[in-house]
């Protein structure tokens, strides 16, 4: 298959025009500029609200004048991550797509498709002539992925919809209905930095290729974390042998990703660097067995290290020590049996930062239930505060409650059986979607999330699997072609 050959075409097309565009979480100034004028250009009602959120709205086609008005959402946001030695500028090159079988992904990077893939059908139902519908509304968000902050700043009358279809799901067949809560967690070690004595050999020792993820749909999966794994190296190493001294620690990227890989540095007495040696190599062996499903491509590697100072060791021991009690991983399984046992509560450890005189350590929180999240927050600030640590947390975003007798949920499932002949898996996620923020400003807004099928998102292993998008456009058109009457 080509690219010329994507199905649908009118969605692909747009797909390939978003993706030269750069628009990482935050630096979305070129996307917004591009809607603004694509917009226009067809003299369509075009606004940019103070966040840089934009909304373009298509009137009516003839005869469905008197239908309600449905909300198209997508973020225009996406994450930036790539192989460690892959290069690009993801502030002005594009993004290079290719296809794998029956699936497009990009070469290096993280594709794009979350949430550009939304934006494209948003794009491809405005730029139509041949859709029946009522009155639409398109709205781009702004930084998605690093905090929300484009839903946050919105401010209530930007969107006047009755019905609100967000297109930010991962999974085709899955009509999800409520999402989690979450809120990021800092935790600082301050320290000073000292020299080591003569007798000191220096190692650096590092992990890389595993599978990660989206710390929220895929906390689930049992995948390796890296911060973990280098984490309980250290706590072995510092209790078997006397004088390991911690100068560097770095994993992660993003605070909504399971980290991939990470690094440190330590400095050991000359003569027990080859039993740290030979233990690194049994870690390793040790580790791959015990994620032989999950990752299977871990790569380990330990070397010398150029001498540098090292963190005063008492900072070390509780910043390492605080790694190893940490919550990380599913904390607590939804009890409502409509929710089909989802995850309720989690906890991620995204990313360590060594700096020239603190460690910096976030933690990603996420419940469905907003009071346990604010225990899994208290179980996070309770470890790193015994350790020392200066906690802070972030004000985060609330969960979106599954709605009873929704009208909106009825006529989505209703078509999906039409089209498909099978139900649709109605259900949560337990990944943070805008609805939760559109539910406190506009609490009478009827609203779903659905989407063609994604892998690996967050990941250069991103993928979107093809024959999906077709049936997804396939449903969305369906959907607006049978809005009822205002």
């Amino acid at each position: 298959m080509s690219k010329s050959e994507l199905k649908p075409a009118v969605v692909f097309e747009q797909f390939a025009k978003i993706n030269q565009i750069p628009r990482p979480s935050k630096r979305e100034e070129k996307m917004i500029a591009y809607l603004k004028e694509w917009g226009e250009s067809r003299g369509l009602s075009t606004q940019v609200d103070e966040t840089g959120n934009v909304i373009i709205r298509k009137p009516a086609t003839k005869g469905m004048e008197n239908r309600k008005t449905v909300i198209l959402q997508s973020h225009m946001d996406m994450v930036c991550d790539k192989l460690v030695d892959y290069q690009i500028d993801f502030d002005n090159d594009p993004i290079k797509t290719y296809i794998d079988g029956e699936w497009l992904t990009a070469e290096g990077t993280t594709l794009g498709a979350d949430d550009g893939i939304g934006c494209a059908m948003e794009l491809a139902v405005l730029d139509s002539s041949d859709i029946e519908h009522g009155p639409i509304e398109c709205v781009f968000t702004r930084d998605e992925e690093t905090g929300l902050t484009g839903a946050e700043g919105m401010k209530a009358g930007f969107m006047t919809g009755d019905y609100l279809i967000n297109l930010d799901s991962e999974d085709e067949g899955e009509i999800f209905v409520s999402c989690a809560g979450g809120r990021n967690t800092t935790a600082k070690f301050s320290f000073q930095r000292t020299e080591v004595p003569a007798g000191y050999f220096f190692l650096r020792a590092q992990v890389k290729g595993l599978v990660g993820g989206h710390s929220g749909d895929d906390i689930n999966k049992q995948r390796a974390n890296a911060i973990k794994l280098l984490g309980r190296f250290l706590f072995q190493t510092i209790n078997r042998y006397e004088g390991v001294r911690l100068a560097q620690f770095n994993s992660g990227k993003m605070h909504n990703a399971i980290p991939r890989d990470g690094m440190f540095v330590i400095a050991v007495p000359n003569e027990i660097k080859e039993n740290v040696k030979a233990d690194w190599n049994v870690f390793a062996a040790q580790v791959e067995e015990e994620f032989c499903v999950t990752d299977t491509q871990m790569v380990w590697a330990m070397e010398s290290a150029d001498a540098e100072p090292v963190i005063e060791s008492g900072v070390a021991r509780n910043f390492i020590y605080a790694l190893q009690a940490v919550d990380n991983g599913i904390y607590a399984i939804c009890q409502d049996p409509e929710l089909n046992g989802m995850v309720e509560t989690s906890s991620n450890i995204a990313s360590i930062e060594t700096k020239a005189a603190e460690i910096v350590v976030v933690s990603s929180q996420r419940s469905n239930v907003m009071s346990n999240l604010d225990n899994m927050c208290a179980t996070i600030e309770a470890c790193f505060v015994l350790a020392g640590a200066e906690v802070n947390h972030s004000d985060g975003y609330p969960a979106w409650k599954m709605r009873s007798h929704s009208d909106l949920q009825r006529i989505v499932k209703e078509s999906y059986v039409k089209l498909f002949g099978k139900e649709p898996n109605v259900r949560g996620i337990h990944a943070g979607l805008e609805c939760g923020l559109f539910s406190e400003r506009y609490p009478n807004l009827d609203m779903v999330s659905f989407g063609p099928t994604l892998r690996f998102v967050h990941t250069p292993e991103e993928r979107l699997l093809i024959p999906t998008v077709q049936m997804v456009w396939d449903h969305l058109l369906d959907v607006l072609k049978n809005i009822p009457q205002k």
